[in-house]
């Protein structure tokens, strides 16, 4: 293979700037050839209950390292170039961006698998808790049975 992965994670209270990321993955190097990312939003709705705000926690240290091995796995299974994660924690509101996840490659069906992969980890597995304020009250999120399912195809036989 060739030169090791970029792998950057941040989690983080601040907003972040989509195109800013976006270019950063593209290194200027001549084997890159598609980057694939995915923006996740706070939702104004989830499971037919209304949402005012999302109070993301997580545990710093632990929660980077995890997302840090997901990309390293990512790496192992694609040939990647560079792989980014940004999340954010504390309390969003409707619209606000949540996470940024960013994959550069040398070729598309890579950076799109990649991609995929990593977000379905951090919806299943990635240490966050996810707490919503609606009319209703609070709700803490868990993963979907929907979510749980995508997460599985990835499942080698080693469990991975």
């Amino acid at each position: 293979m060739g030169a090791p992965t970029l792998i950057s994670v941040k989690v983080q209270a601040a907003d972040f700037d989509v195109a800013r990321l976006q270019s950063s993955l593209f290194m200027g190097a001549q084997e890159e050839g598609a980057v694939a990312t995915f923006t996740g939003y706070v939702r104004a709705a989830n499971e037919e209950r209304q949402v005012y705000t999302l109070q993301l926690e997580h545990y710093p240290g632990m929660t980077e390292a995890s997302i840090e091995d997901i990309l390293s796995q990512a790496a192992l299974r694609w040939p990647l170039l560079a792989a980014t994660v940004v999340h954010r924690v504390g309390k969003l509101s409707i619209g606000e961006q949540i996470v940024w996840v960013g994959v550069a490659s040398s070729h598309r069906e890579a950076a799109f698998s990649a991609c995929e992969f990593i977000m379905d980890y951090l919806k299943t597995r990635a240490p966050f808790w996810k707490k919503e304020l609606g009319p209703e009250g609070e709700h803490w999120v868990s993963a979907r049975q929907h979510d749980n399912s995508r997460a599985a195809r990835w499942q080698d036989d080693n469990g991975l």
